[in-house]
């Protein structure tokens, strides 16, 4: 049955799932939607004392069969564990809420990473996070994989590979980062029960350190390297020059990593890992942007997400190129070119700052939640679009001519020949280029990254 976002909706489906479990009739109170969740919405709401959140599938966007099931059963394998997950009260199939989904416990505490990295409150959380994710994750990884059931095992190369080819979009960055895991692939450590999306923004911090892991989507069998190097992946540092989650450093989370769990961590195979999940970052962004571009889900959150590709793209050539990397860094910005020309002012870009500057001011100020999450979303959309009117058409030109030296026509071509190996032998000229051209991209996209913020 359709199970739409209206409140009233939700609560009622809530109170019918609820009422069996909890032994009696259920009052579903302060529902609300929280903002961020790309994927999957979140609901938090009060049954009598009981704070509580609901997980659950957009109605126009299922998962796959069982993946709440999934969720579920690891969450509570982890609770058998000791380990500090969130209690799961129910998982439906959605049968009865209408939409595959779970129920579970409220964790108090954090979960804004910026809030996390930049509270005075959070200072003495900071110190020891790191320690405490890789003691998590080796407790994760101890656990028998026969506790979910269901669990399959995934390659995230090959995977992941074929979620960027069914976009139909191309990026010459992804198909040099995937040449080169290809060639460079190490021995797989073994199967294991991994999270798939431990990093800041799916964990609960509260004053004293890791409170909870949330977020089990993309829980599988894999390598326990996948888990550790995810958290790493520097999107989730947001500015913080510490490598894991921008609270601490390698050897705090590999440090306390091999002690519980007893096992060496092998740092080759930990920077091959390190460089297959920033690449799956970049596919994740693109794929982001096809579903709404598709029309599956409008979403200008996910809209925007699109643009996010060209961080992760910057950080691929850090990893593998630094020297094309910082020679395209210390490149002078470029001069805005917006003249007023035939329509005068306001320029385009100086309109689109006024409704940017509408959103973040008012917008934002008169509302919260789900609504002032978006606001931000849209004025940061608008942002991207103000800077390409500015600097796009000097880019562009810089961006033809590259590709004419490299002797293709178009960034299909490039890609293509990057694939059948065209530039093995001089991999120097393909990442200068590479360098070059995702330097322009993410001045449009974010020249706070650029920055290193």
């Amino acid at each position: 049955m359709a199970f739409p976002s209206e409140p009233g909706t939700v609560s009622d489906a809530l109170a019918r799932t609820l009422a069996p479990v909890l032994g009696g009739p259920v009052r579903v109170e302060a529902l609300e939607r929280l903002s961020g969740g790309a994927s999957r919405e979140t609901w938090a709401f009060r049954v009598g004392e009981r704070e509580l959140i609901l997980r659950r599938d957009p109605p126009a966007r299922p998962g796959p069969a069982g993946a709440m099931a999934r969720e579920a059963a690891a969450m509570r394998a982890c609770g058998r564990a000791g380990l500090p997950v969130p209690e799961v009260l129910v998982d439906d199939d959605g049968s009865t809420l209408g939409t595959a989904g779970l129920v579970m416990a409220r964790v108090p505490g954090e979960t804004l990473a910026r809030r996390i990295l930049r509270g005075d409150e959070f200072a003495p959380a900071r110190a020891v996070l790191a320690g405490q994710l890789g003691a998590f994750l080796a407790g994760l990884h101890a656990i028998d994989p026969d506790e979910v059931p269901g669990l399959a095992e995934a390659d995230p190369l090959a995977d992941y590979r074929a979620a960027y080819e069914a976009t139909g979009d191309v990026s010459p960055t992804v198909e040099a980062a995937q040449r080169w895991l290809e060639a460079h692939r190490p021995p797989s450590t073994g199967a294991a029960i991994v999270h798939g999306d431990l990093r800041m923004g799916n964990v609960i911090v509260g004053e004293d350190g890791l409170r909870a892991a949330i977020d089990w989507e993309l829980v599988h069998l894999g390598d326990p390297l996948e888990d550790l190097a995810w958290l790493c992946v520097k999107a989730w540092r947001f500015g913080s020059p510490l490598p894991v989650g921008g609270v601490g450093t390698l050897d705090q989370l590999l440090g306390a990593y091999e002690q519980v769990s007893g096992t060496a961590v092998d740092r080759d195979a930990f920077q091959w890992w390190l460089v297959q999940k920033t690449l799956q970052w970049a596919i994740i962004c693109v794929g982001q942007a096809s579903v709404h571009l598709s029309g599956a889900l409008r979403s200008v959150e996910l809209a925007a997400i699109g643009r996010r590709v060209a961080e992760p793209e910057w950080d691929l050539v850090e990893l593998l190129a630094p020297d094309a990397w910082a020679a395209a860094r210390d490149r002078p910005p470029d001069d805005p070119m917006d003249e007023p020309g035939l329509h005068g002012r306001p320029t385009a870009a100086e309109l689109l700052d006024a409704a940017r500057e509408f959103l973040t001011d008012t917008v934002m100020g008169a509302t919260e939640g789900w609504v002032s999450f978006h606001a931000r979303v849209t004025a940061n959309v608008l942002g991207i679009v103000e800077r390409e009117l500015v600097l796009g058409a000097g880019q562009q030109a810089r961006f033809r001519d590259g590709l004419a030296r490299l002797g293709a026509g178009s960034p299909v071509e490039l890609c293509r020949a990057i694939r059948d190996g065209a530039f093995d032998d001089r991999p120097d000229e393909l990442w200068a280029f590479l360098a070059a051209s995702v330097r322009d991209r993410l001045a449009v996209a974010n020249p706070k990254h650029l920055a290193g913020r």
